[in-house]
């Protein structure tokens, strides 16, 4: 890979990650790292996989995200000479703002009126589809490796034999009874 082609690579990550932190914030990876503001505690859409998320084929968003990157740090640069903040190249313009300030841009570009707010809506609802259900990948390697959505909502793993049975109904009755043609070993219709 060309140095351009990595250092471009680099920025449309970090910008997206700062993104994915600013709709579902999670804590830095380490001291230094930029693109995580470090507001929450545990993992947040980042560490959920926001990213590659994005980049896979199925969401169709990929194509894009060179220009939603470019454009974000653009709109960042605006903001920040609207508001007279100081200019920081030591990173992309969107991840040099501080949380609030990202917050305040993404309510800009997420009002109904806005005219490209369909674009930062699916960014938006990306990094919430990786905190709430990794769903770059199967459930069960999401759990084994910690996804942190599904540990805050205490998804909890599959039986041994990696299927998932739910011995108890939860509305503390049966609401319907089992299909005859049920198997009674997987569940599932045989």
């Amino acid at each position: 890979m060309k140095p351009e082609i990595a250092a471009d690579k680099a920025v449309r990550t970090a910008t997206l990650e700062a993104f994915a932190d600013t709709i579902v914030p999670g804590e830095k990876r380490s001291p230094d790292d930029r693109a995580i503001a470090g507001v929450s505690e545990g993992g947040g859409a980042v560490a959920a996989g926001a990213v590659p998320l994005l980049e896979t084929d199925a969401g169709g968003m990929e194509p894009m995200l060179d220009d939603l990157a470019t454009a974000l740090n653009a709109h960042a640069v605006k903001y920040r000479e609207e508001k007279g903040l100081p200019s920081d190249d030591s990173v992309p313009a969107f991840v040099s703002l501080d949380y609030d300030d990202r917050i305040t841009l993404l309510r800009r570009l997420l009002d109904p009126e806005h005219p490209e707010k369909q674009l930062w809506a699916g960014l938006a609802m990306f990094s919430n589809m990786a905190f709430d259900t990794n769903a770059h990948m199967h459930t069960v390697d999401a759990i084994r490796t910690g996804q942190p959505g599904l540990l805050t909502v205490a998804w909890r793993p599959p039986d041994e034999d990696g299927i998932w049975r739910f011995p108890n109904f939860s509305y503390r009755r049966q609401t319907a009874r089992v299909h005859p043609d049920t198997d009674p070993i997987t569940g599932s219709l045989a």
